[in-house]
This record gives C-alpha cells, structure tokens and sequence, in this order.
C-alpha cells in the first residue's frame, strides 16, 4: 500500500491532514466554544453549563456531558432541511459519538451536579464533520472547564486526557488520512477514529465498501490516525491556551 505518493484532489501527501484551524471563544456568551475549519468543513462548538442534572439522571456523585449535532441547511451542495421533527438516525449517531467520545476524556466525579451541553453546528460540510465536532467540542468543553475551575466552582481540572478524532481511508489502494468529501465519497475503506493523546481507543468506526480491507491495512491506517491526532491535539491545546478565561 502506498502512503506518501502526490495523487490527492487538494494536492496534499496522503499522510497530511487538510488546512486546520482553531479560532476559540467564537461565541460570546457561551462557558466554551471555538469555530474549527478542517478544511473545507466548518463547525461551530459550544460547551453550555448548567447547575443541575438531567431529569433521568439518577447518579447524583457526578456530572454529565451530553451532545447535540446539526447541519445547518446551506452546509452541504444542496439544502439540507432541519430537522424541526426531531433528528434523524445519523444526527443520532453523530449525537451519541460526540458524547461518548468527551465523556471518555473527563472524570465525571470532579464535575458533581453539573451538566455540560455540547453544540455542534456545520456551516459548511466537505467531509469529516463528525470528526470536526469531536475534536473542536473538546476545545469548547476544555473552555468550559477551566473556567468552572478559575471560579472555584470545581476542585481541580478534570479532563483525564486530551481526545481528537480523524478520518482515514483507502481510495485506488492508497492509503489517506483526513478524507474531504470527494475521497469521502468514492473512498474502498472509511474508518473515523477517536483517539487519546497517548493513542488509546475511544472509538473507530469502519466500513469497506466491496472488498474487505486485512488487519496490515488496518494497522496503518490507525498509524496515520495516531497522527493526525497527535498534530490536531497541538493546535487544541493552542486555542485553548489563547482562550479568554
């Protein structure tokens, strides 16, 4: 399998990740938030906190962190109506991964009696928006935190590690990291992986489509993952550093 050859639509090495940036405190009255640019995806991050738990929360020695995710209408190439109804199955999924993925990064204990709600909103999809919003909520939720702490409303930091996620594929048997849309889209082998700082597994998700793909494969492209992750982690704790808290 091929890694480095120059073939890509954005001319970028297979093993580069797109143009990323971290723009925090994006949103003037939320605890958190940052406009991350992957690209050509954009997705706004929010972190709102509230003194309370939710109605079905039964643990009272902890908090909770939970996530909602949207397209806006003119993200995509065409209209994407919103979802007034109630999300759909995939804004679901997206929801849940989010959620999954920062709950995995916070000891829930240190944030006793407080929930944490988590705002992604796409304002322009060219693949990868999940693993956007994974890795900019962090950001925002990071935001939310340290301020919770410089109030005292918290002991201590609670984030246990850093978290980011990435896409990873395989398109004409070369092997890419950060696939925009169009590789997306035509891509044998698409993984979407949410990684710690010190490469352990939140989450992977990964599908072939026709031919399976062997665990060599696999291996490399959890490589190039690891990092991608390791460089999107510099430039979150970059934003968060630069944060107004």
């Amino acid at each position: 399998m091929k890694v480095n050859k120059m073939t890509r639509i954005s001319n970028r090495k297979n093993d580069e990740l797109r143009l990323v940036e971290i723009i925090p405190d994006f949103n003037l009255f939320a605890e958190g938030s940052c406009l991350i640019k992957c690209g050509n995806t954009h997705v706004i991050c929010t972190a709102s906190v509230e003194n309370k738990l939710p109605s079905w929360f039964k643990n009272e020695d902890q908090g909770w962190i939970t996530a909602e995710y949207a397209l806006l209408p003119r993200s995509t190439q065409t209209r994407t109506n919103r979802e007034t109804k109630g999300a759909g199955g995939r804004t679901h999924e997206i929801q849940r991964l989010i959620g999954r993925s920062l709950r995995a990064a916070v000891d829930l204990t240190m944030i006793r009696g407080y929930t944490i709600t988590i705002d992604c909103d796409v304002i322009q999809a060219d693949g990868g928006t999940r693993t956007a919003s994974i890795t900019g909520s962090f950001v925002a939720l990071c935001i939310a935190l340290n301020k919770l702490f410089k109030e005292q409303k918290i002991s201590s930091n609670p984030v246990k590690e850093y978290v980011a996620a990435i896409s990873a594929g395989i398109c004409d048997k070369e092997l890419l990291l950060d696939l925009e849309y169009k590789e997306d889209s035509a891509a044998q082998v698409d993984a979407n992986f949410v990684l710690t700082e010190s490469g352990k597994i939140i989450e992977i998700q990964g599908t072939a489509e026709g031919e399976p793909f062997d665990k060599k494969e696999f291996d490399t492209l959890y490589n190039l993952a690891y990092k991608g992750i390791k460089q999107l982690i510099l430039l979150q704790k970059e934003a968060i550093n630069h944060a107004k808290i």
